[in-house]
């Protein structure tokens, strides 16, 4: 009995590190993904700087994403100024010493708010 045990609890203990590293990865990826979100809500804002997306977004790094390494947030709008990406990558926590977590990238794309006269042009 305690032979056939040693020898299935490396296996067991294996499928829990696992269970665990893929809730650290999905983990990531939802913070990434809520702070994407984040992001281009403040920056397609009616008149939002670009730069008021990428300052959303790192704020809810910051407030969320605990055990996320090294946050990048780039927001970048489209040649016509009719939507707004805001991109974020995050770095997952890895339970083995000797591996990197996984980078999570993760993007969104929204229309930017404009103002319409009842006659259909801008304003």
């Amino acid at each position: 009995m305690s032979i056939s045990l040693a020898m299935l609890f490396p296996a067991v203990l294996a499928l829990v590190v696992l269970v665990v590293q893929a809730s650290l990865w999905w983990y990531g990826r939802q913070v990434a993904l809520s702070a994407a979100r984040e992001g281009s809500e403040a920056a397609r804002a009616y008149k939002a700087p670009a730069s008021a997306g990428t300052a959303q977004a790192e704020s809810f790094l910051a407030r969320a994403g605990g055990g996320l390494d090294n946050p990048v947030v780039t927001t970048t709008p489209s040649a016509d100024g009719t939507t707004v990406t805001v991109t974020v990558s995050v770095q997952a926590q890895s339970l083995l010493p000797f591996l990197p977590g996984l980078t999570i990238t993760q993007h969104v794309t929204a229309p930017v708010e404009r103002f319409v006269l009842p006659n259909g042009t801008t304003g």
